[in-house]
């Protein structure tokens, strides 16, 4: 994803005591990316590549990491970002938003209904909407936690990694087809 540069931290990769699971085993640190997850990759890449004027608006819709990442990106890229979480969100993670800048409306009871809800609002104001998997940009950005793991895990031959939306998978399995066309993901 050219222009994430030094705009996402490159996380270390640690190989644990093997003798419990009978294989090496090796984790991704993301928990120490921006916002403590994978997700800031992929956000920062959807809005450096919808290349927005500096104050532009954005609007997501998140049960949590990606609305992080997206209000983080946004003030990052000065820009100012909407996001619609459902009423169950945790107050830690409404209070996290706003401090991060965003403007938060809790509306719906579950992601579903509030991503329904950004859509429409993103429609009618003529507005960026960023997915929190479902977008190439995304996946893209996501993708370089895969071209770190190529460099930084040479010898590893197989990579599990988890799935939610999809967005980092595909992300990883991309960069890994290019680099380790021999890697197995799981």
């Amino acid at each position: 994803a050219p222009g994430l540069g030094d705009r996402v931290r490159r996380t270390p990769s640690v190989v644990l005591d093997s003798r419990p699971f009978g294989t090496p085993v090796a984790l991704k640190l993301e928990l120490l990316q921006h916002t403590g997850s994978f997700k800031a990759r992929g956000m920062l890449n959807r809005l450096l590549m919808a290349d927005l004027p500096a104050g532009s608006r954005v609007v997501a819709a998140s049960g949590g990491n990606a609305g992080l990442a997206v209000a983080y990106a946004a003030r990052e890229l000065g820009l100012t970002a909407h996001i619609v979480v459902p009423v169950t969100a945790p107050p830690v993670t409404v209070a996290r938003l706003r401090a991060l800048g965003a403007a938060v409306v809790q509306e719906g009871a579950v992601y579903a209904e509030a991503l329904t809800v950004a859509e429409g609002y993103a429609f009618r104001a003529g507005l960026p909407l960023v997915h929190a998997y479902d977008q190439p940009e995304v996946c893209a950005g996501n993708g370089t936690l895969g071209l770190e793991l190529a460099e930084q895990l040479p010898d590893v031959a197989t990579f599990v990694v988890p799935v939610g939306g999809g967005g980092l998978a595909a992300g990883i399995a991309i960069a890994l087809r290019e680099l380790r066309p021999e890697a197995r993901l799981v």
